[in-house]
């Protein structure tokens, strides 16, 4: 399969949805884009569990200051009123409740909401840290994500076989093919791409999508 969105068309998508003024959490690395694709108008207010509300896009090359960095290690910049704050106090406001949406990836999103999106292997981040926090503190948890992964398996199955993250708390998948609403225990498809039949996308997808009313077309910018 070749016509697909890029990660960055994944993250402007995700971005859409995003209302004025949310307090937004980002995971680390991919989900990091969507800060880059706010739409003309609105403004996210981005939180980082390392203490700082308010943070900016990535500086320019040569111009970092590497006391202000994410929780992904990489430099950022402050808006105007962005505060700093210890690492409990970040916390506080996951575990409370004062986040309106967290964005991350995955390796697999189960039909009921079940997220897994760490590993213990080489390549990923070592333990689940802070995620486990956020997809049950924030409002509204979100993942992005391609929609199969590197050897063709599906992303989005009946029941994950990996570690969790956390349960039953997903409630939209924006992947590189489709975007997928999790209600009452199921997938439910909202978007496509215009080039991909149904039948084309069921056969990627892990576990059987439903329909309820008519299926948008997925259309983002050239990025």
């Amino acid at each position: 399969m070749t016509t697909k969105l890029s990660n960055a068309q994944i993250a402007w998508r995700a971005a859409q949805d995003i209302a004025d003024g949310a307090y937004v959490n980002l995971g680390i690395g991919f989900p990091e884009m969507v800060a880059k694709f706010q739409p003309p108008g609105r403004q996210a207010v981005f939180h980082t569990e390392n203490g700082v509300l308010g943070f900016g896009e990535a500086p320019p090359a040569g111009e970092e200051d590497w006391d202000l960095i994410n929780a992904g290690k990489k430099a950022i910049t402050l808006k105007p009123g962005a505060a700093f704050f210890h690492h409990a106090d970040s916390f506080a406001m996951v575990r409370g409740g004062h986040l309106d949406v967290a964005i991350l990836g995955a390796y697999q999103v189960a039909q009921n909401g079940d997220l897994a999106n760490w590993s213990t292997g080489p390549k990923g981040v070592p333990a689940v840290g802070g995620a486990m926090d956020l997809v049950h503190g924030a409002k509204r948890v979100a993942v992005i994500t391609d929609h199969v992964t590197k050897d063709g398996k599906p992303k989005l199955v009946e029941a994950c076989t990996l570690p969790l993250t956390g349960v039953g708390c997903v409630t939209r998948v924006y992947t590189s093919l489709a975007v997928v609403d999790i209600e009452d225990g199921r997938f439910v498809l909202r978007e496509k791409l215009p080039a991909i039949s149904l039948d084309d996308l069921q056969a990627v997808t892990g576990a059987r999508l439903h329909l309820d009313g008519a299926v948008g077309d997925l259309v983002v910018p050239e990025l």
